[in-house]
């Protein structure tokens, strides 16, 4: 609900600071909190697109930080590394966790 997908109701509030999360400017609410879903997914396209699409303006070191913070050093070991595809018809398939 913090996200404001719904609102609650009945009566019902969720504040930030003693503020309603109603009376907050959504895309103002929205670029202030980060959203990790219960079901994770994978965009079809390399895992560098999968990594650009949290952060377009990402550099290439950015990338790798990421990964590296990640426990995600199995990419450098592919053989196209960042550019490898993914997804479900890609070549490696990961787990979503």
């Amino acid at each position: 609900m913090i996200e404001r997908f719904y609102d609650p109701r009945e009566g019902g509030r969720i504040c930030f600071d003693g503020n309603d999360l109603r009376h907050i400017d959504l895309k103002d609410l929205r670029e202030q909190i980060g959203y990790v879903s219960q079901e994770p997914i994978m965009i079809m396209g390399t895992i560098r697109d999968n990594l650009l699409f949290g952060d377009k303006d990402a550099s290439e070191r950015d990338c790798r930080e990421a990964l590296e913070r990640a426990s995600a050093n199995f990419v450098f070991e592919q053989e196209k590394g960042m550019d490898t595809f993914v997804g479900t018809s890609g070549i490696i398939n990961m787990s979503g966790g």
